[in-house]
């Protein structure tokens, strides 16, 4: 249902284009995406709807609390994540069930928004360990997905944020969305979470490059 709004909603919001590295898309895989704005899921849910996958997303256990979202996540077989809680792991338990079905989850490396208040973009800052320990507790690959200009659309205080919303139908941002070549992560977790991070930075290069942000040229 989330993939379906989301791909309903994103174009009306934005000019959404896509690229990749797949030749064929995996039977399953960890999804990781960098994460700069509230904008940015339904961005990366439309951009993978439109190659037919319909990911299990890991995502903060607050979104459950909304009793009609509850239900759709539920539904849908979504995993809350009760971060910094003894029932954290159990969300790498339900991922790794996920994929062992046959379904592609995505994660997101960093955990968390930049507090940066500015709409330029970024690159991603450093993850923590969920994607290496999902992938090591699973033996799936790690395809790694870039999103620039969300923060277009919802990035800073919340009140910008509500702006951005509603007048994001008029101003159109550009958004670009890169899925990049899976890859199968070494062993060791911080090892591990360096080389997710490089892969999904890459990922985001390419997508920032497209809307030509300083930042991916600068880099």
């Amino acid at each position: 249902m989330l993939s379906r709004v989301a791909a309903t909603v994103i174009p009306s919001l934005g000019r959404l284009t896509t690229s990749t590295d797949l030749t064929t898309v995996p039977t399953h895989g960890i999804l990781v995406a960098n994460h700069t704005s509230l904008a940015d899921p339904g961005v990366v849910l439309a951009a993978l709807r439109r190659m037919d996958i319909e990911p299990v997303i890991l995502a903060t256990a607050g979104l459950w609390r909304i009793p009609v979202l509850r239900y759709f996540l539920d539904r849908d077989g979504h995993v809350p994540v009760y971060r910094r809680t003894a029932r954290a792991a159990d969300a790498l338990e339900q991922a790794a069930a996920a994929l062992e079905a046959g379904r592609h989850v995505l994660i997101y490396g960093e955990g968390r928004l930049p507090l940066r208040r500015d709409a330029a973009e970024a690159a991603p800052g450093a993850f923590r360990s969920g994607p290496a320990r999902l992938a090591a507790a699973s033996g799936a690959p790690i395809i790694p997905i870039g999103q620039a200009g969300a923060r277009r659309v919802a990035s800073g205080r919340r009140t910008k944020q509500i702006a951005g919303l509603l007048t994001a139908p008029a101003r159109r941002p550009r958004l670009h969305v890169h899925i990049g070549a899976p890859l199968q992560l070494p062993a060791g977790i911080e090892t591990a979470s360096a080389a997710a991070h490089r892969a999904v930075t890459a990922a985001w290069r390419t997508a920032a490059l497209r809307l030509g942000e300083p930042a991916a040229l600068a880099a």
